[in-house]
């Protein structure tokens, strides 16, 4: 794979980072703002596709990154990342969105 082409995926993943910037942004602040007695917060265990130290570090990042979500753990063999979400009434929900906006570009950038 090219530079050119690594760079330009890497320019598709800071686009869709900033749009889900956005988005969490909002959903924390109507959370926030709205009744948080109804929030489901959770501790959930997404398993992870990725090859590379790296993606897995970028990956940690970017949903730390995100309004709402932390971060907290990798295993040591790299195949799971645990997270902790604000509001997590569908846990699956939550992993396939993480799979789905940040693994899948990261590994297209691994190659």
């Amino acid at each position: 794979m090219t530079i050119v082409k690594r760079i330009g995926m890497s320019m598709t993943l800071g686009v869709v980072f900033i749009g889900e910037l956005i988005r969490s942004s909002v959903a924390v602040a109507r959370q926030v703002l709205g009744d948080s007695s109804q929030l489901e917060p959770a501790i959930i265990a997404v398993p992870i596709d990725l090859r590379s130290r790296a993606g897995v570090t970028a990956l940690a990042n970017c949903v730390s990154l995100t309004p709402g979500t932390t971060s907290l753990h990798v295993s040591e063999d790299l195949a799971t990342l645990y997270v902790h979400v604000l509001d997590a009434p569908q846990p699956e929900a939550v992993v396939q969105s993480i799979k789905m906006t940040f693994e899948t570009r990261l590994k297209e950038i691994e190659g």
